[in-house]
């Protein structure tokens, strides 16, 4: 059997933490341990993920490696959602490499990534639907985006998720006001 031991703090990281690991999202440390394990002592963080119910046992050594940081500080949040109001970029490739990219800026775990993915993949009540693969990517994204910021702005993920569609929402409402007033201008252009 092996030998636990429990440490509060190690590489920065310490217990009751909530940090990102990008291949998940949120979670947080509810333990860093020390094991002995085939005769070698090994440190691990041990992060709780809520939503999935899921517990990851991450040796400290291997933290650089899968890229788990700290919540992003406000002002990375308020960028990020800045981003939400910015123009859809949408590449004109296929729709397999568009879905190869999303799912790397999904998985890379920066805020501003997922951003980007939630803005461009947004569908308002005018727009065509999205297709299947199209909605799991955006719900992906958007659900991701939502628990960083209701972790660092001591929302529940529900209220994090209501801010991110209004301002998508918002955005969008006002894209569609400003080509409305363009479709104006131009009919008055044309009876002048």
């Amino acid at each position: 059997m092996a030998a636990k031991k429990t440490i509060k703090q190690r590489k920065g990281f310490k217990t009751g933490e909530y940090i990102v690991y990008p291949a998940h999202g949120v979670g947080q440390i509810t333990a860093i341990e020390e094991e002995e394990i085939a005769g070698h002592k090994l440190e691990l963080f041990v992060i709780h993920f809520a939503p999935e119910k899921m517990t990851l046992r991450v040796p400290v050594t291997n933290v650089d490696q899968v890229g788990m940081r700290k919540l992003s500080p406000a002002d990375t949040v308020k960028k990020g959602l800045n981003t939400l109001k910015g123009k859809a970029r949408v590449k004109r490739t296929m729709w397999s490499r568009r879905a190869q990219e999303y799912e790397a800026k999904i998985n890379s775990g920066d805020l501003i990534s997922l951003a980007e993915v939630v803005r461009d993949l947004y569908r308002g009540d005018t727009q065509p639907e999205q297709s299947y693969s199209e909605r799991q990517l955006y719900e992906a994204a958007v659900e991701r985006m939502a628990r960083e910021i209701a972790a660092v702005q001591k929302l529940d993920d529900a209220g994090a998720t209501q801010k991110i569609e209004q301002i998508l929402a918002k955005s969008a409402k006002a894209t569609r006001r400003k080509a409305g007033d363009d479709d104006a201008n131009d009919v008055q252009d044309q009876a002048a």
